[in-house]
């Protein structure tokens, strides 16, 4: 029985989480999407989009912190210089939390399917709704 009412509740939340998003969520979940989209093409250029274009962006990897959008973008064509090491992309997302009416804060899991090793790791994203549209102002993966 516990089982049973457990695996209820959570099918509720589950269904609420899907039918409670706001528009705010869709469009920054759309953002996800399009940078999954790219990445799987091999398109870093429009993979970054995602990202603010500021010199204020910041990427924290393995390697440190990176500050801008054009040091990203480097950053990124230099550590994923070719679809090998790109792979597939795809992301589980496991919290999309609202801080303030123009604020979200994401975590999530990446995962990258690849000929030369498969990689993953987990990742929070701060996100700014800047001149109407979301743009990841902040990005910390491992």
């Amino acid at each position: 029985m516990k089982k049973l009412l457990f695996f209820l509740y959570t099918m509720l939340e589950l269904t609420y989480f899907a039918t409670a998003q706001t528009a705010d969520e869709k469009a920054i979940l759309k953002v996800l999407d399009d940078q999954i989209y790219y990445w799987n093409k091999g398109d870093l250029d429009n993979f970054v989009k995602g990202y603010w274009n500021n010199d204020s962006v910041m990427f924290i990897g393995s390697k440190g912190v990176v500050y801008g959008y054009q040091n990203t973008l480097n950053r990124y064509k230099q550590t994923y210089s070719d679809t090998a090491k790109m792979g597939k992309l795809s992301f589980k997302i496991l919290h999309v939390n609202k801080l303030s009416p123009d604020t979200y804060y994401v975590v999530g899991k990446f995962f990258l399917k690849r000929s030369i090793g498969d990689a993953e790791g987990h990742y929070t994203l701060v996100f700014r709704k800047i001149n109407g549209e979301w743009k990841i102002v902040s990005d910390h993966s491992s």
